[in-house]
């Protein structure tokens, strides 16, 4: 066979060294690329540890809310244990007003209710300015929408504030207790929580050892 037909047949030297050359770059590459996909699953389970899992929040981890960034008057919904909670900055009018609705609520005293004995007050609150709920209807789980402007036609001249409860007519006041006459026969809930400073509520964290304020 003649030098054209061998250098056709198996390259010149310069050829097979650039195909060498090509191989091991690409074999680098490949080798490269394994280990840092490694790496990248490898590190998975140590970047999930740093924050709860959506498993966990669903279990009952606690959320922090920056309470400062509410305004007097202004109501945020988040949720926890996948139930909408019901964050209201209650002003110093709002909660002048709330012993004087006693006779038109199903438990006024909040005997029969549901919430943390630290919460077991006049107020339902630890901090009469921060009102804490279970925003889920108490009677069959629906969400109540805030009406806080007293005397809305809808509602009565001699409305409080509070929640209305729009698919069945549930009527709460401003610490989430039910009014006469609502299909619920119990007040909203409320969740246990806590505070970490003066700005930043903990839900789902108890704040059995602050007592009740």
């Amino acid at each position: 066979m003649s030098d054209h037909n061998g250098a056709a047949l198996h390259g010149s030297p310069g050829q097979t060294d650039a195909v060498d050359q090509s191989r091991r770059g690409f074999l680098t590459f490949a080798t490269t690329a394994t280990g840092v996909l490694g790496a990248a699953f490898a590190a998975v389970p140590f970047i999930a540890s740093w924050s709860p899992s959506e498993r966990a929040r669903a279990l009952g981890a606690p959320v922090e809310v920056d309470i400062s960034k509410i305004e007097p008057g202004q109501m945020v919904t988040l949720t926890w244990r996948k139930q909408a909670i019901y964050v209201v900055h209650r002003t110093p009018d709002m909660v002048s007003k709330l012993p004087g609705h006693d006779g038109q609520l199903k438990d006024p005293a909040s005997k029969a209710s549901d919430q943390p004995a630290y919460a077991t007050n006049a107020t339902r609150t630890v901090r009469d300015d921060l009102l804490v709920v279970i925003g889920n209807c108490t009677h069959l789980g629906c969400l109540p929408k805030a009406r806080f402007e007293q005397g809305q036609p809808e509602l009565g001249a001699d409305w409080p504030g509070g929640f209305f409860c729009p698919c069945h007519g549930s009527k709460f006041d401003l610490a989430g207790r039910v009014f006469n006459g609502s299909p619920a026969s119990v007040n909203l809930r409320i969740p246990p929580y806590s505070f970490s400073n003066d700005s930043t509520l903990v839900i789902g964290l108890d704040g059995a050892a602050q007592g009740a304020a």
